[in-house]
Parts: C-alpha cells; structure tokens; sequence
C-alpha cells in the first residue's frame, strides 16, 4: 500500500463525492485547467480531506482504507465520524454476528427506509487468539459491545474488534478476569463489565484508545447469567442467578437475582438498587432505547415485556410500567433452546431470536402447526406498536447483536 495518492484517485474521489444532480444521462463537456504532474491528492490539506473522505457513500468506505495509508488513517480519526454525522451519512445499524470456522459472519439491518439484511463474511487475522474449534461458537458465547463504527466480541479469554467500515477483525486486550455469561454495555466511549463468575465481583472497564482493562469497583451483588444496558451514564445489570463462593445455592435461592436489577453511576463510581421487575419471572433479553430500560421477561409459559424509567432528571425516575408484550404464540417457553437478544436503536427496541425454533402459526394463518427461527420484531417507543421485520438470514445462527452507529 503507498504512502499517498495519485491524481487519478482524486478524480474518483470528486466523482463519487460531487455527483452532478442536472446529469440526466447525457455527457456534459467540462472546460477546465489540465492539473500539473505535481498535483496530487496527498497535496491536500487534511481538513479539506477529511470533508472530501466523509462525502463518500456508505458502499465506498470500505475501499478507501485500500487506497493508501494516508486514507486509512482518516477512517480511524474521530472527526471522519463527526463529519459523516453533520452530513446524515451515520445511520444506526443492527448487525447479527456468529462464526465460521476462522471466519466472522455479519447480517447487517440498517434503520434507513431499507428492510433486508446484507451479509459478510470477514477474515479473522491469524494471531486472533481464539483456537479454530471453538471460533464457530464464539460470538455466540461473547457480549457485543458497539464504539460508533466498531463492534467488540468480548470473549471469555479473548477479545475482538470489528471495524464494520474496513471489515477488519483484529485482536485486543482481554478482560482481567476469566467471565462467562456476564453483562457488558457501553458509557460515554468505555465499555463496562461485570458478573460471570463466583470468585470476584470486580466491575471492569475497558478504554478502546489505550486497549486497557482496569477495575474501577466492586459489585454490590456477584451474579450469573447476566445481561448489560446502559442508559443516561448508567451501567444495569439485570437478572442472572445468585453466585456465592461457598456451596452452591439450592431452590428458590439460585434464582433471587433472576428479575433484580443493579445500578452503576459510572461517573460517581457508586452502586444503585431498583425494585425488581414487577411479576417476577426471569429476565432473558434487555437493553437501552429512548431514556428506558427494556426488559424481556419470562414466566415459565408466557412473556412479558417491561419499561424502566432511566431518565435520573425526570419525575418518574425508577418507575416500572409493563407494555405491550411482543406478538408471539400464547405460550411459549424461553429457555436454552430459544433465545432472544434485544437491541436498543434510537427510539426503536428490536427483539431478534437467536437461536431455537418457535410456534409460527400465528404468522403463517395456516391451520396446521408450523415452526420459524430467526423472527425479527421491532417495537417503536413512540407509538407503542409492534411491527415484524426480515428475519434474520438462515446462515446466521446462534448470533449475538448490537446495534452500531456507521
């Protein structure tokens, strides 16, 4: 790959950037100055590269970190992503990622007007620190976490960045401590994570410019099975089973955590409690959408589906409201043979069914019984309504999701 660029990249450039809007198919004739030898792109300064770079359109971005080193590190700085935000060109994206052998498989949903995923594959590089019989179902055990454009895999022993601009996946630090089933979320450009494990209930936090885990507390309860959210500078962990470090707990008592919910304010480093979901049941999918916490819960043969005031500046701060459930069959068992993720995008929550088969006749109007995996149902905040989307993609099984701004 070169340095910098020719002449002849930047004439691409100004094409897919400045399309003529009066070009009705016909060729124009343009008079103009013939360029000297020596003007080339990398004689631009680099503002007016970067708002040239930003222009591009969305199916182009991954072919300018090809084009020279210069370019690829344009893709990197903050301000590209600024830049593309001024110009509406960031939409929020929800991406289904599972794996391949030493291959990472994507479904991308974009929430602009379109309703069909598109699916990549990419090439792990060859030092992932993953062993190739266990890649396949690594996604699938990991947490997503999103940093605008970039989506981390974090593994139980190992973590993952995918860059969903260059499709690049690359090795990163891992966590301190050895998780499983732990809950993991996103604050203000840091990711935190807790839970996973009976002998530590250390809160981590991971900074993507330094690639360094550190501890910044400890965890008011230690649980199992956990799931992340955040909302308003808060870090939730919600639901899981009781860890305790002595003999393992029997009955109702390994379940006391199943529908509790704990608070990081992660800016005063200090520990909140909220009432648990109303109803009972276990939480089996949440996530942050539109200044709430939603909450997927299970009660043995049916769903519910609940709201938890995250704003900390409003009145109704910690109050639970239950909503209208999702539009599945009557009854209907959550458990490791189906599993839901939900996704937080703007003010829309996506509930994707990862993995198991459910009932589908109430889709199909057919009078016999018919199974469909993969549903995709969407739920817009505004106005309180349920709606389906594709389903996701057959090649895609047993993902793990995360919405992603690019």
């Amino acid at each position: 790959m070169s340095e910098t660029c020719n002449s002849r990249h930047f004439s691409w450039l100004m094409k897919s950037c400045f399309p003529n809007p009066n070009n009705n198919g016909q060729s124009a004739v343009i008079s103009a100055v013939k360029p000297s030898a020596a003007t080339t792109i990398s004689s631009l300064p680099d503002d007016l590269l970067l708002e040239c770079l930003s222009r591009v359109d969305h199916s182009s971005i991954s072919n300018l970190s090809q084009v020279c080193r210069r370019w690829a590190g344009v893709l990197l700085s903050p301000t590209f992503s600024h830049l593309r935000r001024q110009h509406n060109l960031l939409h929020h994206t929800i991406y289904a990622v599972s794996g391949s052998d030493s291959v990472i498989l994507t479904a991308a949903l974009r929430f602009n007007g379109e309703n069909t995923w598109k699916i990549s594959a990419f090439l792990a590089e060859i030092n992932v620190p993953v062993p190739r019989t266990k890649f396949h179902s690594f996604p699938s055990h990991a947490r997503l976490s999103a940093i605008g454009n970039r989506i981390f895999i974090i593994g139980r022993n190992a973590t993952l960045r995918f860059d969903t601009w260059t499709g690049t996946v690359t090795p990163r630090s891992p966590m301190l401590l050895s998780r499983k089933k732990f809950a993991a979320a996103t604050v203000s450009g840091k990711i935190y994570v807790a839970g996973g494990g009976s002998r530590t209930t250390a809160v981590e936090e991971y900074d993507p410019e330094e690639d360094k885990w550190r501890v910044v507390a400890q965890a008011s309860r230690s649980r199992f099975g956990c799931i992340g959210a955040a909302v308003d500078g808060v870090f939730y962990v919600i639901g899981g089973l009781k860890l305790a470090t002595g003999p393992a707990p029997v009955g109702s008592e390994a379940h006391v955590y199943a529908n509790s919910m704990d608070l990081f304010v992660v800016k005063t480093r200090n520990w909140l409690r909220s009432r648990a979901v109303p109803g009972g049941g276990c939480v089996v999918a949440a996530c942050g959408a539109a200044g709430h916490v939603f909450v997927l819960a299970s009660h043995a043969v049916e769903l519910s589906f609940w709201s938890f005031d995250a704003r900390r500046n409003s009145g109704g701060f910690g109050e639970w409201r239950r909503i209208s459930s999702p539009p599945l069959p009557a009854q209907i068992s959550v458990d490791s043979t189906v599993r839901f993720n939900c996704v937080g995008v703007g003010d829309k929550v996506v509930l994707v069914q990862v993995c198991g088969f459910i009932n589908d006749l109430l889709w199909s109007g057919r009078s016999g019984r018919g199974f469909r995996e993969g549903l995709v149902l969407v739920y817009d905040t505004v106005v309180g309504e349920w709606r389906r989307a594709a389903n996701l993609p057959e090649i895609i099984r047993r993902a793990a999701c995360i919405c992603a701004e690019c």
